[in-house]
């Protein structure tokens, strides 16, 4: 099994940085875990590294999925798994980078999915409202805690797979996974900073333009960034009321994110990026 190198955090806790960093001294390319950058068109709302990074690093499942089509968790397996083989072939080191536990922990444990439901069974629960699909999960007693449950599609894979959960191996042979640990004053000072840059580089225009194009159904566009738009267009709320939502709503995500990722005690909490980048070459060092 040969060596795989995991960055994970919360967002805006610097990873894609140490990420970008580590390949550049490691010899390594990078395969994006965040469930939102695998979108085309949705950029500054989900940060995805700019172009000079893309050029300077190759990167891979990045703008890879039509956003009127979704994506899964399955399909993340099957194409990182692919570039995987890919950077190996040019004996580089793959650095997958992430936030999305779920998306890291298909490499890392080595997920078996469940297979697809029937398009009629899909095509009902799409005819659902996001409530609907709640309240239909808690009455069948559904486990709902691994799942973001204001995302309609995984709310409709749990009911699709009955409340089942996808069947894990235990770690990875050779795979090292380090998470980028701040506190939390600094981590919300990152968000709110992270939130202006999006606003002052131009995500207004990004989303009306989304909603022009697709409308506000699609799943990008009930993420974390642009769902909260949909009141200010309205004129319910105002730009500053559009930040603060913007941070409360990402500082709910990392919440969860915190939580998933502490239940996996092969994670090694770091904060210097000396450090990180030690541990990953003694690592490293060890495959030579």
């Amino acid at each position: 099994m040969k060596p795989l190198i995991v960055i994970v955090g919360e967002t805006a806790s610097g990873k894609s940085e140490v990420a970008i960093d580590l390949a550049v001294k490691l010899n390594g390319e990078i395969i994006n875990a965040d469930s939102w950058a695998v979108y085309r068109e949705f950029n500054l709302g989900t940060a995805k590294p700019s172009d000079d990074d893309q050029k300077r690093i190759k990167h891979y499942l990045i703008d890879i999925a039509d956003p009127r089509e979704g994506f899964s968790a399955a399909r993340f397996k099957k194409l990182a798994t692919d570039a995987m083989s890919e950077i190996y072939k040019k004996d580089k080191v793959p650095i997958i980078v992430g936030g999305t536990g779920l998306y890291i922990d298909s490499i890392v444990y080595d997920y078996s999915f469940l297979p697809p439901s029937s398009k009629l069974d899909r095509k009902y629960y799409d005819s659902l409202s996001l409530s609907e699909l709640v309240k239909m999960c808690k009455k069948l007693g559904y486990d709902s805690k691994k799942i973001d449950m204001n995302n309609k599609r995984r709310v409709i894979r749990l009911l699709e797979n009955k409340g089942a959960y996808p069947k894990s191996k235990p770690l990875r042979k050779n795979t090292l996974i380090i998470g980028i640990g701040l506190d939390a004053v600094k981590l919300e000072g990152n968000i709110r900073k992270r939130t202006q840059t999006m606003l002052d580089n131009g995500l207004e225009n990004e989303v009306k333009a989304l909603v022009n194009k697709y409308g506000w159904e699609i799943e990008p566009l009930k993420g974390i960034g642009y769902r909260e738009f949909k009141d200010f267009f309205d004129d319910k709320i105002d730009k500053l009321e559009l930040a603060e939502r913007i941070n409360i709503d990402t500082l709910k995500l990392v919440k969860k994110q915190r939580t998933w990722f502490k239940r996996n005690k092969s994670i090694q909490w770091l904060y210097n990026r000396e450090i990180i980048v030690e541990i990953a070459t003694t690592f490293l060092n060890k495959f030579n």
